[in-house]
């Protein structure tokens, strides 16, 4: 796809395994790559890309862009990147850290500003570790993930408080779409964060962002909160009291909604699989595991996580940092592939 803008990939916390991920999408899928650029560190992404030649292998060449502009410029197979953060020692691999934290989120930082400003056509962001940008200082702390610090970002771009600037997590593959109710939140928050409000505003989000079956808009499908989806009010009364007058205020506004269905079966009514699309088009669940787990069942390697009611695209792979296996060279780049090729549709 012809692109007038560079893409902008964020390398993530130089301690996982998004620098390996990045190399090997460059490496492995250069199609899919070309306009793309790196926000990170020079040295970080040498060393990845080294880690994923493997032995006596060419190792491709990592040139550094003095900005965004010269995207073009970049010879081919290579990975272009933009110095977008301090980092004056490599950061050790799997080690939790202040610095890798405020590596990773300057880069960030970088990559949204550049997105809202038009300077980049979107970003694809690599995982972060939230225990390391939690201790990458004050100004980051504060967020619990990705998706807090660039609600905040485009707010302040658009000189709105946050409040003013909702936005919702979407996670994403070829068989099923999940929008969240709430994100970082324990349990017991979730639960209190299923408010009529808040169930209202991520069915406009999701019906003015995804895209229904033929380009229209969405057939949506809303979770209950409880098993058998309150039964009645045998198990619970938040369906009846909260979740369907939400529905109903979403239907008299022109939505075409259907719930509250029992949340141990709406994910496979809406499941696509066969060349057949599912009944619906996408899921709102109620908190972060509820719709989290189906899409991650059905294949980590293909989910993709896309931030919705923000006023630019983001994307990101649907899995961690993986400290575990960071620097083993076995971490997999398909995630970050298939959210690079999303970000280029929701672009376009």
């Amino acid at each position: 796809m012809a692109m007038s803008r560079p893409l902008a990939i964020t390398m993530g916390d130089p301690a996982g395994i998004g620098p390996e991920i990045i190399a090997k999408a460059f490496r492995d899928a250069p199609a899919e790559l070309a306009g793309c650029v790196v926000a990170g560190d020079v040295a970080t992404l040498r060393r990845a890309a080294q880690l994923v030649a493997g032995p006596g292998a060419l190792v491709l060449p990592v040139v550094q862009l003095d900005q965004a502009a010269d995207w073009r410029a970049a010879p081919p197979r290579c990975i272009p990147v933009l110095q977008t953060c301090e980092l004056p020692v490599l950061a050790a691999y799997g080690q939790v850290s202040a610095l890798a934290g405020k590596a990773a989120a300057d880069c960030i930082v970088w990559a949204a500003r550049a997105a809202l400003s038009g300077e980049v056509a979107a970003m694809v962001t690599a995982p972060v570790h939230k225990q390391a940008l939690a201790l990458a200082g004050a100004g980051f702390a504060r967020f619990p993930g990705h998706t807090e610090l660039l609600q905040a970002e485009a707010a302040a771009f658009a000189g709105r408080a946050v409040a003013e600037m909702p936005v919702r997590m979407m996670l994403a593959n070829d068989e099923l779409k999940t929008v969240l109710v709430s994100i970082h939140l324990s349990l017991r928050d979730a639960i209190d964060a299923v408010t009529f409000d808040n169930v209202l505003q991520t069915l406009q989000i999701a019906h003015a962002s995804v895209r229904g079956g033929a380009g229209g808009a969405p057939c949506i499908a809303v979770a209950g909160l409880n098993p058998h989806a309150g039964e009645g009010g045998l198990f619970g009364r938040e369906e009846i009291d909260t979740i369907a007058p939400a529905i109903a205020a979403a239907r008299a506004q022109g939505l075409n909604v259907s719930g509250p269905i029992a949340p141990d079966t709406v994910f496979m009514r809406a499941r696509a699989k066969a060349g057949q699309a599912g009944e619906f088009d996408v899921v709102v669940a109620m908190y972060h595991d509820q719709g989290l787990i189906p899409v991650k069942y059905l294949g980590v390697e293909q989910g993709v996580n896309v931030t919705l009611g923000l006023p630019m695209v983001r994307t990101s792979p649907d899995h961690g940092t993986a400290f575990d296996i960071a620097g083993t060279g076995r971490a997999d780049a398909a995630s970050l592939i298939a959210a690079i090729r999303m970000a280029r549709r929701l672009a376009a």
